[in-house]
């Protein structure tokens, strides 16, 4: 929560393929009249470029406020900025290690390690095949200090008709894990299709 009552969320976006969930993650905070808090990393910016044909400043432009992947300095690296927590989507492996063994080198994993630190939820939507044993240990540890792993797994069950379906399928279920109210999911028992 932020001062005012007005919600606040942090969105980092890394450099492993799926910089689709972070982009469409963005619009849809937005949507649901949430104060949006971008990082990218500099390797996003390399993936948003390839995967969307996107720059990393016209991304943020879309977000209430954007910080520089290196300003360690900004809100979002102190406790004392109270936010609601912090996605990271995609989350790549170095980000991962990072954020599970609390050394980070840039604003993205200082944030969530803040996150982490002050109790707050995080959210990694992990993004490698196949894993190896170090892949499994980082996200074990991520997850024993708090962190929720969460690939971006399609529900197949919800018969998606296009990848935008299989998106916003895995973005409705991230904002279900910080109760924003969304519509973006096929819920099982709900809108099941027959």
């Amino acid at each position: 929560m932020a001062s005012g009552g007005k919600r606040r969320i942090i969105l980092g976006i890394s450099g492993a393929s799926g910089a689709c969930y972070g982009v469409r993650l963005l619009d849809a905070l937005n949507e649901a009249g949430l104060e949006t808090h971008l990082v990218i990393s500099k390797a996003a910016e390399t993936t948003l470029q390839h995967e969307l044909a996107l720059r990393g400043a016209d991304l943020r432009s879309r977000a209430a406020c954007a910080y520089q992947a290196g300003d360690m300095a900004a809100a979002i690296s102190s406790g004392s900025f109270r936010t609601m927590g912090m996605i990271v989507a995609p989350c790549s492996m170095r980000s991962l290690a990072e954020i599970a063994g609390g050394a980070t080198t840039g604003l993205l994993t200082r944030a969530a390690d803040v996150v982490l630190k002050e109790r707050r939820r995080l959210v990694l939507l992990v993004r490698e095949t196949p894993l190896h044993t170090g892949h499994l240990r980082s996200m074990l540890q991520a997850s024993e200090i708090g962190a929720i792993i969460m690939p971006p797994v399609p529900a197949f069950y919800a018969k998606p008709q296009s990848v935008e379906a299989i998106i916003d399928h895995t973005v409705g279920r991230v904002l279900d894990l910080f109760e924003i109210d969304n519509d973006l999911p096929a819920r099982w028992g709900e809108t099941t299709p027959t």
